[in-house]
Order: C-alpha cells, then sequence, then structure tokens
C-alpha cells in the first residue's frame, strides 16, 4: 500500500548506525541519504567523540570533534591543517544545523508512517469483515432463490411449506438485523477513515510548512556564515599590514571591548585599539570574541 511504502521511506531516512569500536559504547548515529552523509556520536576513553560527512556544494565535508572541538577536517578526502579551519567554519557549522533538522523532521515522519501503518491495518481488517459478509450474504439469496423453487414444486404441500417458510423468515430476520448492525460498524468504520485523512492533511501541510522554515533558516545560516568569513578575512589581513601578526595564518585569537584590544592573548596599543574599534564600530558596539575554530562571540 502507498501508505506502508511512505512509511518505510520514512522510517530509512531515520535509520541508525551504531559503530561499535574498542574501549568505545556508541550512543547515537543518523545517516541523512538525500546528502549522502553521517552524523555518528560515541564515547573514547570517557570523551564524546563526533563524526561527521557530508556532501556539500560539490564537495565532500568530513570533520571529528572531541567533547565539542574540532580536531580533523577533510575536505573532498584532503586533510585540511588546523591554521585552514576558519575558511570553513561557514560550512561546518550549517551542516550541523541541517543534520540537526533532518533528525527532527525524519522522527516526525516516522511516527506519522507509524499511524498510517496502523490504519491500513484496521482497513484491511474490516474489508475482510466486509468481503465475508457479503459471502454470507450470498448464500443467503442463494437460499432463498432456493426456497422459493422449492415452494413452487410443493404447492400441494403449502401447510408443510408454510411452515418451513415461516422458520426461513426467521432467519431472514436475525440476517437483516445483522446487515443492520454491519452497517453500522461500517459507517463508524467511514467516520474513523474521515477523521484519519483530516488529520492526515493537516500533517501534510505542517510538513511543507517545515520544510520551507528549514530552506529559509539554511538561507541565513549560509548568508551569516559568508559575512563572517569575509569579516574575518578583512581583519586578518589588517592585523598582517598593521604587523601585529606575522601572516594571516598566525591568528589565533582576537578580542575587542571598551578597555582594549588583544591579539593572540597580547594587549595591543591604545593607538592600535582606537584605529580598530572605529573602522569596526558595527563589530566593537559591545564588543566582540574570535578564536581560530571560527566562532565570533558579540558581547
Amino acid at each position: 500500500m502507498k501508505a506502508k511504502y511512505l512509511g518505510l521511506m520514512a522510517m530509512l531516512l531515520a535509520a541508525v548506525t551504531v559503530s561499535a569500536q574498542t574501549k568505545k559504547s556508541a550512543k547515537t548515529a543518523y545517516d541523512d541519504d538525500r546528502y549522502n552523509s553521517y552524523d555518528r556520536i560515541h564515547t573514547v576513553d570517557g570523551k564524546k567523540v563526533e563524526d561527521i560527512k557530508v556532501s556539500r556544494n560539490d564537495k565532500v565535508y568530513k570533520a571529528e570533534f572531541v567533547n565539542e572541538k574540532m580536531t580533523e577536517l577533510y575536505v573532498d578526502g584532503e586533510k585540511i591543517p588546523q591554521s585552514d579551519w576558519g575558511k570553513y567554519s561557514g560550512e561546518i557549522a550549517a551542516i550541523r544545523v541541517q543534520i540537526e533538522l533532518n533528525k527532527k523532521q525524519a522522527k516526525a515522519n516516522a511516527i506519522q508512517a507509524k499511524r498510517n501503518e496502523e490504519q491500513d491495518r484496521l482497513n484491511e481488517e474490516q474489508a475482510k469483515r466486509n468481503a465475508e459478509q457479503a459471502v454470507k450474504n450470498e448464500m443467503q439469496a442463494k437460499k432463498n432463490a432456493e426456497q422459493q423453487a422449492r415452494n413452487a414444486e410443493q404447492a400441494e404441500r403449502n401447510e408443510i411449506q408454510a411452515k418451513k417458510n415461516a422458520e426461513q423468515d426467521g432467519r431472514n430476520a436475525e440476517q437483516v438485523k445483522r446487515n443492520h448492525e454491519q452497517n453500522e460498524v461500517n459507517e463508524e468504520q467511514a467516520k474513523r477513515n474521515a477523521e484519519q485523512a483530516a488529520k492526515n492533511e493537516i500533517q501534510a501541510k505542517k510538513n511543507v510548512e517545515q520544510q520551507a522554515r528549514n530552506a529559509e533558516q539554511a538561507k541565513r545560516n549560509a548568508e551569516q556564515a559568508a559575512e563572517n568569513e569575509r569579516f574575518i578575512k578583512e581583519l586578518t589581513e589588517d592585523l598582517v599590514n598593521d604587523k601585529v601578526i606575522p601572516d594571516k595564518n598566525s591568528l589565533r585569537d582576537f578580542n575587542l571591548n571598551n578597555d582594549g584590544m588583544t591579539v593572540n592573548g597580547v594587549k595591543q596599543p591604545d593607538e592600535l585599539f582606537k584605529k580598530y574599534k572605529e573602522k569596526y564600530s558595527k563589530q566593537s558596539s559591545g564588543g566582540f570574541n574570535y578564536s581560530r575554530d571560527g566562532i565570533i562571540i558579540n558581547n
């Protein structure tokens, strides 16, 4: 049945892959067939280890996080040095957000598929009962026809046949009663089917709305990641030009607030602080921090 097929597809989207290793206890895992990706979480020697693989924008990203901190990054099979991780921070953030949304949607789809499967089972049982009743009705109709033929042939035995007819009438009345009861059961089932169809329609509408919200959120995430990457690139170039750091790969952390500016833990002169606070007034209005893992925090 169509509903069973949809249910199977939903359960495949929510399939869980558990990776068991020495001294490891697998906790959760998730595969998203639409991106040909996985997000596996397990523990190694008491530490939370998360492995991610995603195909995105014609590139394959693989990363490992230990206790929420990235320890390895590969792009199209090439290992990316830690000094270049900041270039891919936006992609990694967007990927993790999308995977989390897909998990929630897959879970909702699986629940709905289970409901549909249960309704299919009830419908099949009712159809079976209807078929059995139809057979009984046909058999009864055949008996009635045979009885009428016997009545014509046994006209001279009207008294005996009348008794038989009375008995048959009683059986017919019982059958009518059963038919009436069955009709009531059928009407109730039809009512439940209509209610379920209405629920299915509402759920389908919610699913479409959720997909639209997911798409809009992914777009906003990508735009924010691009803006962050542009800003950090400009900031790094300024720091190199002002000889605060020797090259673009030397920036480990940056802090700018109303009290001053520090680069890689070293407080900078007031003249340089004023220059950067004025140029980056939009970001420094409340102060902000940057670390090499690509995270920008506005105070």
